[in-house]
């Protein structure tokens, strides 16, 4: 898979019944169409790039038809060649493995190598079947046609509805980890409670994946267009708000955990005080749970002015209270999430022909200033 995508929210049965049902069809329709042409009475390969392309990320699967399709050609070449000028099997198939191996790195992308050149050439080497080396790339090249030009044809994703339904996700998750810290520091607890690292990471991963599917589809083919329809208005701004507030709660958290657990660095401590009474802790409380309650408003497209003055105004008031610079380390991801809430806002308002600056006023729209008079 060449990237993270954001994944089709859809029943649980239908979250592995359409895929399996696409793999199955592909792989049939590969199946039938050689023994009508003849190529074989088995024809194999020909299934075979359905079960190895039909992934997750339907934008990749003709990169990776065309990168099998890539390496089963000189795999055959390769293997082809070995068998005719270096018959000797205790010289030919040391020489194969070395030269698979090089065409698997030299066709391969960083960190994925073709494995498909290696695998081949061992394949014809072992069929000692004249014709068999033409029929494996008739074999494979109408597997991988079936798939570029039929799967995506196959209930293809709607990327905007999958954008919609990871970002309601997002919102649910970090509004439920926000206030989970909201309630330890009203307890006098500072530390996170621990979560499993892939699903605190795919928290945290979400809204950049369904950024990455906006910007797919937007790329997309424009068959492909046609049957997503249209986004959801404000969808794009909102997912692209995700993505920015993701990175900034992610160090929020993290710094947060540090600084209960009494692990940032050239923190001052204080005797009789340790990270689950520090007082600057205690009084961020009402600060988190504004900002949540700004940010969840901002994710489901309402207004949110109002919470995001109230939460400036509290961040301000935290720094009067606490100025020490770790303090304002602590404080550095719930002021970016402000930034990025009142960014927000104001592109709304461009878009609207206007709309409210945060902290009271009125946002400039692109027209001429008022004339005096």
């Amino acid at each position: 898979m060449s990237g993270l995508v954001a994944a089709s929210y859809v029943s649980s049965s239908g979250r592995w019944l359409r895929p399996a049902a696409r793999l199955v069809l592909c792989a049939a329709v590969s199946w039938y169409l050689c023994l009508w042409w003849g190529t074989s009475t088995a024809p194999v390969p020909a299934a075979l790039p359905a079960v190895l392309i039909l992934r997750e990320d339907m934008y990749a699967w003709p990169r990776l038809g065309w990168e099998r399709l890539t390496g089963v050609v000189v795999g055959v070449v390769l293997s082809t060649v070995v068998l005719h000028w270096v018959p000797d099997p205790s010289w030919s198939f040391p020489l194969l493995l070395v030269s698979g191996c090089a065409g698997m790195y030299l066709l391969g992308r960083p960190g994925s190598p073709n494995q498909q050149v290696l695998i081949t050439a061992l394949m014809v080497y072992a069929t000692a079947v004249p014709g068999y080396p033409l029929v494996r790339l008739e074999e494979s090249l109408v597997g991988v046609a079936v798939v570029v030009l039929l799967a995506p044809l196959l209930w293809p994703p709607d990327p905007y509805r999958s954008a919609a339904a990871g970002l309601d996700g997002y919102r649910t998750g970090v509004g439920e980890l926000l206030s989970g810290i909201t309630g330890g520091l009203e307890r006098g607890v500072g530390a996170v409670g621990p979560a499993a690292l892939p699903e605190r990471a795919r928290l945290w991963l979400g809204p950049q994946a369904c950024r990455d599917a906006l910007d797919r589809a937007a790329a997309g083919r424009p068959r492909l267009r046609r049957r997503a329809g249209l986004p959801a208005e404000g969808l794009d701004g909102r997912v692209v708000l995700a993505a920015r507030t993701a990175l900034m709660l992610q160090y929020f958290t993290q710094e947060l955990c540090e600084r209960a657990r009494g692990g940032s660095p050239g923190a001052p401590v204080e005797p009789g005080v340790d990270g689950t009474s520090d007082p600057a802790l205690r009084a961020l409380a009402p600060l988190v749970r504004v900002t949540a309650g700004a940010l969840d408003a901002a994710l489901l497209g309402e207004d949110f002015d109002e919470p995001l003055d109230r939460a400036r105004a509290l961040d301000l008031a935290h720094r009067a209270a606490h100025p020490s610079r770790h303090d304002a380390v602590l404080r550095a991801g719930l002021h970016l999430t402000h930034v990025a809430l009142a960014d927000h806002l104001r592109g709304r308002g461009a878009r609207g022909g206007g709309g409210r600056e945060p902290g009271g006023g009125t946002a400039r729209s692109d027209g001429p200033p008022p004339t005096p008079g």
